[in-house]
């Protein structure tokens, strides 16, 4: 697909895009004068634009691209995940929101060192750099291959155009810009999608209908396999990882804490919330469905692909050779917009860790104004970190094998945020000697996983790296991160009878809300 060349019209529509999306930033650069502005928005922001802000943090060109290639090849089981993200929120968004907007500053994790100590904050923050500044160069890079195949322009070019567009804007806007702009780009990525599918119904002989069939008597439309199996992909294993999925995205997550503290009240941070993963969990379906579509598109019409196409790559390939001029460019803008309304909120957000969790603590005496200057300056570092990263990935030609090492050091720094959560939230009788018990216990049982267990990405089975046999841990990669949250929450319960209780304050947990619920508080 190399040779794929875009009109002048999908140009000009790409090069508006950005402009406005520049022109955002500078817009609100101006109201940046201190950091409750600069990363909260001033606690101004009204319920809907939260929640289309949540929504295009979660969207990310990733997404855009693995869905549809997910859906082609295989069938919705990937889904599970975002289906029991509605479930947790159901139980818990009502006194997760408040308990932050009460108890933290600004940091997820400030709430981690008022329940045990500042080692847990600090294994949470770190938890969230890691994997944040991970999705970051993993994202630009991804993005800079699609864009180079459907445009024939160098993917170094593309990475450090969109990687500086992104830096300016979320250095100049703040968290006011990039929210604001996480509305367009929303709007943008959902009519993108509902036009991609449009013009595959109407390019399909037969229409929804045939599609439809298709699929269905091609197993494409489904979420088995269901038997009882943890060692396999099964909809048993995305169910349970997706519970914990939700609990660590909506409760310890920066990214969304964040959007949190901009709301005007509690109820609109609520609100928010829930606007945000309503429509979400549609988009998601929404692209999973495009790559069932192509599947049955291209089978149906009795359309050739090219020969060795893997299936992330497909969409981009339909786009380029299937939609008209202005269509193309349109698309395009939504890929680039999901990449942008993803990334700037995690430069954002890394920054506000940076300055909240270290610099504070590290700089007691610090001005507001230095504060916001560091903030600023930890942008910079962060998305330049993450374009060098990109880069790296590029030269090699490929980031399979440090993507593996990053994730691997992530895997084993930050196993069990949602177990510390929990235990946090609803064991009274948990205290900060018992949790690092657990933390160390985590990062073993971790270290153990990872190292005696093989895993499938991009064609390459890797080696183990020690072998103990019948001992080796042989469940899905996606159990891990399920068995980490548990290692820690019982061993830090059961290790915290070893040592004195200690009383903790009612507004740290989730019987404190009980109580209030009791006297009408809330």
């Amino acid at each position: 697909m190399n040779e794929s060349s875009l009109h002048l019209i999908d140009y000009l529509i790409i090069i508006l895009s950005l402009l406005v999306t520049l022109g955002v930033g500078v817009k609100y650069s101006g109201k940046n004068t201190n950091t409750q502005q600069y990363f909260a928005a001033g606690g101004n922001i009204p319920a809907w634009a939260i929640g289309m802000s949540i929504f295009a943090t979660l969207i990310s060109s990733v997404t855009f691209l693995a869905y549809p290639g997910e859906g082609y090849k295989s069938n919705w089981i990937l889904l599970i995940q975002g289906f029991m993200v509605p479930v947790v929120l159901l139980f818990s968004i009502r006194f997760i929101v408040p308990l932050y907007r009460n108890v933290i500053g600004l940091s997820a994790y400030e709430y981690f060192e008022k329940r045990f100590g500042y080692l847990a904050r600090v294994y949470g923050s770190l938890g969230f750099i890691f994997a944040h500044f991970s999705k970051m160069g993993s994202v630009l890079y991804l993005l800079s291959l699609a864009l180079t195949s459907m445009t024939g322009i160098e993917p170094l070019i593309i990475l450090w155009v969109i990687g500086i567009s992104i830096i300016l804007i979320t250095l100049l806007g703040g968290m006011e810009a990039v929210i604001w702009l996480d509305v367009i780009q929303g709007f943008l990525l959902i009519l993108g999608g509902l036009v991609a599918i449009a013009v595959i119904i109407f390019k399909t002989d037969g229409g929804l209908p045939a599609i439809v069939n298709y699929a269905v008597d091609h197993d494409k439309i489904g979420f088995g396999p269901f038997n009882w199996d943890f060692v396999n992909l099964t909809f048993w294993v995305m169910s349970i990882n997706g519970l914990f999925y939700a609990i660590q995205k909506y409760g310890a997550d920066q990214t969304i804490v964040q959007r949190y503290l901009t709301a005007k009240s509690d109820k609109e941070a609520i609100r928010g919330s829930i606007i945000g993963i309503s429509i979400t969990v549609p988009i998601w379906t929404l692209f999973m469905f495009i790559g069932t579509a192509l599947f049955c598109f291209y089978a149906i019409n009795n359309l050739a692909l090219p020969v060795g196409i893997k299936p992330d790559a497909v969409f981009p390939f339909f786009i380029t050779t299937q939609l008209p001029p202005g269509l193309v460019g349109l698309i395009l803008s939504a890929l680039i917009a999901a990449a942008i309304s993803s990334l700037d909120a995690d430069l954002n957000s890394l920054a506000a860790v940076g300055v909240d969790d270290y610099y504070k603590r590290l700089r007691r005496n610090s001005s507001g104004k230095q504060q916001l200057n560091f903030g600023k300056l930890l942008v910079v570092i962060a998305g330049t970190g993450a374009i060098s990263v990109a880069t790296i990935y590029i030269k090699l030609g490929s980031g399979v094998g440090i993507l593996s090492t990053v994730f691997m050091l992530y895997a084993i720094f930050s196993g069990g945020i949602a177990g510390m959560l929990l235990l946090g939230l609803f064991v009274n009788r948990a205290n900060r000697r018992g949790l690092n018990v657990g933390i160390v216990a985590c990062m073993l049982f971790t270290s153990y996983a990872l190292l005696t267990s093989t895993y499938t990405g991009s064609g390459a089975t890797s080696h183990l790296v020690l072998d103990l046999g019948s001992f080796n841990f042989t469940h899905h990669k996606y159990m891990l991160g399920v068995y980490s949250h548990f290692v820690l929450f019982f061993v830090g319960w059961i290790a915290s009878y070893f040592f004195p209780k200690v009383e903790v304050p009612t507004n740290l947990t989730y019987y404190g809300y009980l109580e209030k619920k009791r006297k009408g508080l809330l």
